[in-house]
């Protein structure tokens, strides 16, 4: 692959939500940009006026930025090959549709819907494998093509394909790949609304732009030829072609939009950590050359390489994007989890009073979702109402009976704690274990029962009687004897 002035783009079309296989698109393009120091384009495809979504540009602006993949050049930061628009661009698409028709390489079609859905219905109904255009205004005389344009007859521009031979393409993955062209439909270029499609604008831009890297669905491996012959007309050299394959959702299905859960957004509200996503999204159809799957995005690009792309389906795995999410929150530092993880303790838990340092250091090994978090830590605004079948522990062999009693016996040790610390909490509490020659579990599990109300917790009782305070232990530790007794 050649890695000299490389320039990459991302095309989105505004017609909704970003979805996983587009950010994963985006993703490969950012990262092969920047892995050879070149130049990141974002290029916004709304040809599609049917399709378009209001307030979806902005969403593509929103995803890409909180992923980090930062454009060098786009519609909102400008650049020297804009318009970086495609329906600001249409005076562009029509003159080189036109170039093509003067120099007999495309020609106008008069065809009406109606005929075209004809033709393709008796295509359809003789089972014929490809339905394509039949070529009927192909080689209209000039004279005919003038009286039906002074008209004003409506038309589209289609590109005349070669009826024979072969054409052949190259892919970064896949090598050489040939087709016959008989199997080629001549294409629309211009549409009856006068916007382009997408197979010819894509092309045009991509070369008046400097494109010199496209990444695509494997999908679009049979427009290819198509797009190469386009180039061949114009005399342009061709990008370097990289198709990846599909994500799926299973070995049969593709992840798709109308299963739900696969638009980034999904994962975000769901509480993944969005440096998460983008790592997981970079595994669906790439493997690092080690055994280390956790990356940032700076790590991605120093690890990247053409090489480990797999032709295979990928399959998404929310089980494996949760584990690597809870790696990535776990590796972060103590006050980069703190800022990430206080909008969700805010949720559950409303009080200032208490020892967050402790809280966050409970919870960071213990975090899978961000959205584990509020249920983790709604006790400590409130004591839940709880049955004492909670005291019972087979493993630490406890029982309500026990625990009453190791209650009592933690409650005036507790409250000769004066300095209140994780520390001297723990050297009071396991000072008083060794001198009743108990197993840690007896006086532990009943003392993290009593301050949560709950099975699982943040952290043991030790921890917890320090996030809570002195005075709000105490008075929890005399409700559980309370309610035990």
């Amino acid at each position: 692959m050649n890695t000299s002035n490389v320039r990459t783009r991302f095309a989105p079309s505004p017609t909704g939500f970003m979805h996983i296989g587009n950010l994963r698109t985006a993703i490969y393009t950012y990262i092969i940009a920047r892995k050879y120091g070149g130049s990141f384009i974002l290029r916004i495809e709304d040809t599609d006026q049917e399709r378009y979504v209001e307030g979806a540009v902005e969403k593509i602006y929103d995803t890409l930025r909180t992923c980090g993949l930062n454009w060098d050049e786009g519609p909102d930061v400008g650049g020297e090959y804009g318009p970086y628009i495609q329906s600001e661009r249409k005076d562009i698409y029509i003159r080189y549709a036109k170039q093509l028709v003067d120099e007999g390489k495309a020609y106008y079609c008069f065809c009406t819907k109606e005929r075209i859905d004809a033709l393709h219905q008796a295509q359809k109904e003789a089972k014929l494998s490809l339905q394509t255009y039949d070529r009927h205004c192909r080689d209209l005389p000039a004279d005919e093509v003038k009286r039906l344009l002074d008209a004003g007859t409506p038309w589209v521009i289609r590109q005349k394909m070669p009826v024979s031979g072969t054409t052949t393409f190259r892919d970064v993955l896949y090598g050489d790949i040939t087709v016959e062209n008989e199997l080629l439909d001549d294409q629309i270029l211009i549409k009856a609304d006068g916007m382009p499609t997408y197979n010819f604008a894509n092309v045009i831009d991509d070369h008046l732009m400097g494109i010199t890297h496209v990444v695509r669905g494997n999908e679009y491996l049979s427009s290819t030829p198509k797009y190469n012959l386009l180039y061949e007309a114009f005399g342009w050299d061709v990008p370097e072609y990289i198709h990846v394959e599909h994500i799926m959702r299973d070995a049969q299905h593709k992840l798709s939009k109308r299963d739900g859960d696969a638009y980034f957004g999904d994962f975000v509200e769901k509480g993944f950590y969005v440096p998460a996503i983008i790592n997981y999204i970079a595994l669906l159809g790439w493997a690092p050359k080690g055994e280390n799957e956790i990356f940032s995005l700076d790590e991605l690009v120093e690890e990247f390489d053409i090489s480990g792309l797999s032709k295979s389906p990928a399959i998404f795995d929310e089980m494996k994007m949760r584990a690597i999410n809870a790696e990535h929150l776990r590796r972060l530092p103590a006050d980069k989890f703190r800022e990430v993880a206080l909008p969700y303790i805010r949720q559950g838990a409303k009080r200032e009073d208490i020892d967050i340092d402790v809280l966050i250091g409970a919870l960071q090994p213990r975090v899978e979702l961000l959205t584990d978090i509020p249920e983790k830590v709604d006790f400590i605004d409130e004591l839940p109402e709880y049955s004492n079948d909670l005291y019972f522990n087979k493993k630490m062999k406890t029982s309500p009976e026990t625990s009453l009693e190791a209650l009592k016996i933690l409650l005036p040790v507790l409250e000769g704690v004066s300095d209140w610390n994780a520390e001297n909490i723990h050297t009071a509490v396991f000072d008083e274990i060794a001198r009743r020659e108990v197993k840690n579990g007896y006086m532990l599990w009943p003392l993290r029962t009593a301050l949560s109300g709950k099975a699982m917790t943040p952290g043991g009782g030790i921890e917890l009687a320090a996030i809570l305070g002195r005075d709000e232990t105490i008075a929890r530790i005399k409700k559980g004897i309370e309610h035990l007794s």
